[in-house]
């Protein structure tokens, strides 16, 4: 996996959660919408080693583009599961993990831990 180009601070990423709820919102609107239209089965494809999206509607991509330049990760649209990367004062760097409903980022995990290795923000390495 290669290293993001910007990190976040936990103080970032939590005042950024709200541009970032309303882009997943967005996406998951679409995405529902595009099944709804779509009488076969949606195919999805794995979005640069990261979640699992929509093969085709370009609305959907914009979505996921528009947060990647930002260097966060849509990793699942169904869940609105997202990563912001952040690095630690080792120069190691993580991912703080949020999913919409949570008011604040409360989670964190190293890049191959993924979600299962979802770990409490205060055991954050600093």
């Amino acid at each position: 996996m290669d290293e993001p180009t910007r990190f976040w601070s936990l103080e970032e990423a939590n005042g950024a959660l709200g541009w970032v709820g309303e882009i997943v919102d967005r996406a998951q609107e679409l995405l529902a919408e595009y099944r709804a239209r779509t009488s076969t089965s949606v195919r999805m494809v794995r979005q640069n080693g990261h979640g699992v999206v929509p093969a085709d509607p370009l609305p959907i991509k914009a979505c996921i583009d528009e947060l990647a330049k930002e260097g966060i990760v849509l990793r699942d649209i169904e869940r609105g599961l997202i990563d912001f990367p952040a690095r630690a004062a080792d120069g190691s760097w993580y991912w703080l993990c949020w999913l919409p409903g949570e008011e604040q980022i409360g989670w964190w995990h190293w890049p191959d831990a993924g979600f299962a290795g979802r770990t409490p923000i205060d055991d954050r390495p600093h």
